[in-house]
């Protein structure tokens, strides 16, 4: 190997640099396997990752300098005498599975039509007959691989070596994410620690240290302020795998965060000995939950709110002050109801056809019982998943303003909120998937085009002057 590939690779953040070649073109093993456990250790990547990003990229720089453009060629590092070995692999084809009426000329990439009824067309750099591939291998069957020894070569040029060090970036860089990918799906429906980093167009990018995720601006909790270095706690919605790195999607807003965070503050709730049953929550301003004891002797309520409501205290502290309403869950749609209206005080609970409800209290509660705007019984409402009318108990006939709320309706609105919620994560996949290709596509035009350095060097050979052309000019001058 020549010392531009080290010398390209020494440029770049990753420390493959340090795996330099010797001055018998062989691998110096020692310094390799520094660099190569290095790297798996900072970027939390296999070693066995690492070693295949270094074979692809001394095999996609073998390609670019001895061979044609369509073949496929595979390089293999031997770890015991620091030497690489290049071979051409090419794939077992007959008439059924490739198109042989235009087969495609020596040098150009394989084409594959976009509908699924069209083969891919022959091409002689990858693909091999199978009554050719018998002659070689016996056993040879279609879509089997026959490799075939390529020379060892260990001089390359400028524009090979800055493809190998693209290559042994990409891989890496895909090895990484694979990584980082793979650490957050186990943390997905969890509650991480993570630092605001920066704003954009209303949504919040947050730093969880390896990997970066976004809060969308209807995932926050309204009217709270964030600003750069805050360290706050966040819910994992989701892990988005399409995108160029994986799109980690955090929530404040939504109503897991709150029982997760109760989770870690009550250990009832962590050893499942209380049970969160239901959960509505409007961030931002108040949230509602039931709560169920699975052990006789326990107050599930009780142990939520703490001593002298200490840990109810920093479940809210934690929410910016948000309103908690913690009521005790029932098998008895009458008694569930009642308690969903805390912290009014219930008198008679009438049970009505088709999941709807009447709920009666006095007339010194009927504000409580309803809320500013509705907002008691809407919540009320929407973890009970029934329709509930709040009336005068001395004016039953009297329908109250903003008295009626209708599960239903909550749970067709909170569809709506989920799919714009999706949206805004198609939409983010989408732009980040068009600067993977506008990427793409510059780094290709470095492959193709020769480097500066290279140009400057060329016109100087092919135009510089004699020196007897430098005297005239020089004379002519004077």
């Amino acid at each position: 190997m020549t010392n531009l590939i080290y010398f390209y690779i020494m440029k770049t953040t990753i420390k493959v640099a340090y795996a330099a070649f010797n001055s018998k073109n062989m691998f110096d093993l020692k310094t390799l396997n520094n660099a190569v456990q290095q790297i798996s250790e900072e970027k939390n990547i296999d070693p066995k990752k690492v070693i295949e990003a270094i074979e692809d990229s001394i095999a996609a720089a073998y390609k670019r300098e001895y061979e044609k453009k369509g073949e496929i060629v595979k390089a293999k590092f031997d770890n015991k005498s620091g030497d690489v070995k290049f071979w051409q692999v090419k794939t077992i084809v007959d008439e059924t599975t490739v198109d042989m009426s235009d087969p495609v000329e020596d040098g150009k990439e394989t084409s594959v039509d976009n509908e699924e009824e069209r083969l891919p067309r022959y091409n002689e750099d990858r693909h091999i007959l199978l009554e050719e591939a018998k002659k070689i291998e016996a056993d040879a069957k279609v879509d089997g691989e026959i490799t075939f020894p390529l020379e060892t070569h260990s001089d390359f040029g400028r524009i090979a070596a800055q493809t190998a060090k693209q290559v042994i970036l990409q891989k890496l860089r895909e090895a990484e994410r694979d990584s980082i990918l793979q650490e957050f799906k186990d943390k997905e429906g969890e509650i991480i620690n993570g630092t605001v980093q920066r704003f954009e167009r209303g949504n919040v990018y947050i730093d969880l240290g390896r990997a970066t995720g976004i809060m969308f601006y209807n995932e926050s909790i309204p009217g709270e302020h964030y600003r750069s270095g805050d360290r706050l706690k966040f819910y994992v919605t989701a892990i988005q795998e399409d995108s160029r790195s994986p799109g980690i999607v955090l929530s404040r807003a939504h109503p897991k965060f709150v029982s997760k965070i109760f989770a870690m503050e009550v250990p009832e709730i962590a050893d499942e000995t209380v049970e969160i049953k239901a959960i509505a929550r409007e961030a931002g301003s108040r949230t509602k939950f039931a709560v169920f004891s699975n052990v006789d002797g326990i107050d599930p309520v009780g142990s939520c709110v703490g001593q002298r409501g200490m840990r109810v205290m920093a479940v809210s502290n934690e929410l910016g002050q948000e309103k908690l309403d913690i009521i005790e869950w029932s098998e008895d749609p009458a008694t569930f109801i009642a308690n969903s209206l805390s912290p009014a005080k219930v008198k008679m609970v009438e049970i009505l056809p088709k999941r709807e409800a009447q709920a009666f209290v006095a007339d010194d509660q009927l504000s409580l019982a309803i809320g500013k705007g509705g907002q008691n019984v809407r919540l009320a409402a929407k973890i009970t998943g029934w329709k509930i009318d709040v009336r005068s108990q001395s004016n039953p006939d009297e329908v109250q303003e903003s008295g009626i709320a209708n599960a239903k309706e909550e749970a067709e609105a909170k569809e709506a909120d989920e799919k714009s919620a999706e949206d805004n994560v198609e939409v983010k996949t989408e732009e980040k998937a068009s600067e993977s290709e506008s990427e793409k596509e510059e780094e290709a035009k470095v492959e193709e085009s020769p480097s500066e350095e290279e140009k400057e060097e060329e016109v100087k050979v092919e135009e510089s002057p004699s020196e007897e052309v430098e005297d005239k000019k020089e004379e002519k001058g004077e």
